[in-house]
């Protein structure tokens, strides 16, 4: 297994791709990638005012309060509150969505790919388990509150840094906080996963 750390100091800040708030990509694949052409993309955002959420056509969409108290989504019409932190919710990255904050800002961490190229899996784990990189993909594991390590590793991950996992061994992480774990696998078509 090889793990690449990806400290949360390292990130800088962008703009929304609608304007409307704060960003910091986490991972993203193929490396390089832009808002239109990633395979998958994984972030925190910051959300301090109600509005509209950016359109990705074609993408399905993962988010979990990582922050605050929550949000109210009305997507394509139909509302949905999301008030408990740490439970994934999943939605058409197309779809007409506006949220309203319940009680102050949030930060989200948000899971993004495009099911033509690969498939995501996100969890949302704290304690020890052993994490298996399905052939041909890949693993993100992402502190999201308090602390985690890789065990066997070295890699110690604080708040917010993630560990970007490859290979074919599997892996135990520890996990003393709330921690996302995102498996990439290839699509269903068989082409290897980004």
């Amino acid at each position: 297994m090889t793990v690449t750390l990806l400290r949360a100091t390292d990130r800088t800040a962008t703009r929304w791709k609608n304007g409307g708030g704060i960003t910091r990509e986490i991972a993203a694949a193929p490396p390089g990638a832009g808002m239109d052409d990633f395979a998958w993309r994984v972030s925190l955002a910051e959300v301090k005012d109600d509005g509209p959420f950016s359109a990705f056509p074609g993408v399905t969409r993962t988010l979990t309060v990582a922050e605050g108290a929550g949000m109210e989504l009305t997507v394509d019409g139909v509302r949905r509150t999301v008030g408990e932190r740490f439970r994934p919710q999943d939605f058409a990255g197309d779809a007409r969505t506006h949220g309203r904050l319940l009680d102050g800002p949030v930060v989200n961490f948000n899971v993004m790919y495009r099911p033509g190229l690969t498939e995501a899996l996100t969890a949302v784990v704290r304690g020890r388990l052993t994490v298996s990189i399905p052939p041909g993909g890949t693993v993100l594991v992402v502190a999201l509150d308090g602390t985690a390590v890789i065990e066997g590793a070295g890699a110690e991950l604080g708040p917010h840094d993630a560990a970007l996992l490859t290979g074919e061994s599997p892996g135990v992480l520890r996990a003393d906080g709330r921690t996302a774990v995102v498996t990439f696998s290839p699509a269903p078509d068989g082409a290897p996963c980004p």
